[in-house]
């Protein structure tokens, strides 16, 4: 085997390992900016700011709540009936979690003063909602039969 063929691959594959760091690369960017998004539309929803609360939405978006089984489709009908709600509310982030198209935030919502334990998990297209499904959950008391094997937290 002639020793200088084999360094004739060598320039495709140093750019195929450079076309792979850019993608990782452009992937972490892209992941930063939705998280700086993310960041926005959660502290916009504390604040009852519905216009900057929805701009993370595509004009196209669907949200879903299995639980009710509601559908509602297009950013303004999302806008027009969170807005609607005659509940005062409070928002109160647990953690987020995802990359690239799919992104979960746990959360707890507040409704005059009740919360409830959310899970939003976001599909997104581009920079923008285009799937959002989040599922509720009332706190409930633990049993005391599972004190010896677990920790107590506060929510």
């Amino acid at each position: 085997m002639n020793p200088l063929k084999a360094f004739r691959f060598l320039p495709n594959w140093r750019l195929e390992i450079d076309d792979q760091q850019k993608k990782e690369r452009d992937s972490g960017v892209r992941d930063q900016e939705i998280r700086a998004a993310l960041d926005q539309h959660w502290a916009a929803s504390d604040a009852n700011d519905f216009e900057t609360e929805h701009r993370i939405y595509r004009e196209d978006a669907v949200l879903e709540y299995p639980q009710s089984g509601e559908r509602t489709r297009g950013r303004s009908n999302i806008q027009n009936q969170r807005a609607s709600q005659p509940s005062n509310k409070r928002f109160s982030i647990r953690r987020i979690i995802g990359g690239g198209d799919l992104w979960v935030t746990e959360f707890i919502v507040t409704y005059d003063a009740k919360p409830s334990y959310t899970v939003s998990i976001m599909e997104f297209r581009g920079d923008k909602v285009a799937r959002e499904t989040q599922y509720f959950a009332d706190p409930f008391v633990a049993p005391a039969f599972r004190a010896q094997w677990v920790e107590r937290t506060d929510a």
